[in-house]
């Protein structure tokens, strides 16, 4: 099997690990870009005798941590670079790989270049820094009650509160205008209410907040485009990948504290 045909399936979910950790499709689409451009040219090589998967991720990492700036733009002190004083990447990273993509803390500390012990460590610093600094209004657009139930417990023990909850599509519109929440955690396919995709753009249209598809389909927007800024989970969900997730996508948002 070929290099490509290796590496190939695990892709999607790189570009998703980097979007989440840089903040943006277009700078983790960059950086992840980079690694394999450095890789065909044989500038930098897999790790033999580890998982294709962990390889690639190792990668990425060394990539990504040999650039000069990991975040893009200024905001006044007010966004991301600020809240970097208070919480280092490395640990954002080790919380991602272990609750977004399930890699285990051994798996974790290989591939940012650390011990599992100060994996463990940075996990729950950084959980407990994200939680403590962001909360926000949170608009749940989902047509199972028990799924949109369970949303609805999770992010309000996290600290959140759910302003609104949507069935449809229509429904999902007129509540983000009314509410004007700061988070939106939004199905793909909301049955016969219509197409979640399609509320999260109008809704974008009018309002500078991320989005978190949770969805049984993660695979139409794994392979292509996307409604910025979004980030993806995939059904079924557990609870530290929802809590990972919003931290990630409240991180890079500061309108989204504001609307609190």
């Amino acid at each position: 099997m070929s290099m490509t045909q290796t590496l190939a399936p695990h892709l999607p979910y790189l570009r998703r690990y980097a979007r989440a950790l840089t903040g943006s499709q277009a700078s983790g689409d960059a950086h992840v870009r980079a690694a394999l451009q450095a890789l065909l040219e044989g500038d930098e090589s897999l790790t033999e005798g580890v998982p294709p998967r962990v390889a690639l991720y190792r990668l990425f990492h060394a990539i990504w941590q040999s650039g000069a700036e990991h975040y893009d733009g200024a905001d006044g002190g007010k966004g991301p670079e600020s809240r970097l004083k208070a919480l280092s990447a490395s640990k954002r990273a080790a919380l991602l790989l272990t609750a977004v993509e399930a890699f285990s803390p051994e798996e974790a500390a290989f591939i940012i270049d650390e011990s599992p012990e100060e994996v463990e460590t940075a996990i729950l610093d950084a959980q407990k820094t994200i939680d403590g600094q962001l909360a926000s209004k949170v608009l749940i657009i989902e047509d199972e009650p028990i799924i949109a139930m369970d949303l609805e417990n999770l992010v309000t023990e996290l600290g959140h509160k759910v302003v609104a909850i949507a069935g449809t599509r229509d429904e999902a519109v007129a509540k983000a205008k009314s509410e004007r929440p700061g988070l939106v955690l939004a199905d793909i396919n909301l049955g016969e209410g219509g197409s979640g995709i399609d509320a999260v753009n109008e809704i974008l249209a009018s309002f500078d907040i991320p989005v978190i598809f949770i969805t049984a389909y993660p695979e139409k927007l794994l392979t292509g485009e996307r409604p910025e800024p979004t980030y993806l989970i995939a059904k079924p969900f557990l609870p530290e990948t929802v809590q990972a997730t919003v931290g990630q996508a409240l991180f890079f948002h500061p309108v989204a504290k504001q609307a609190a």
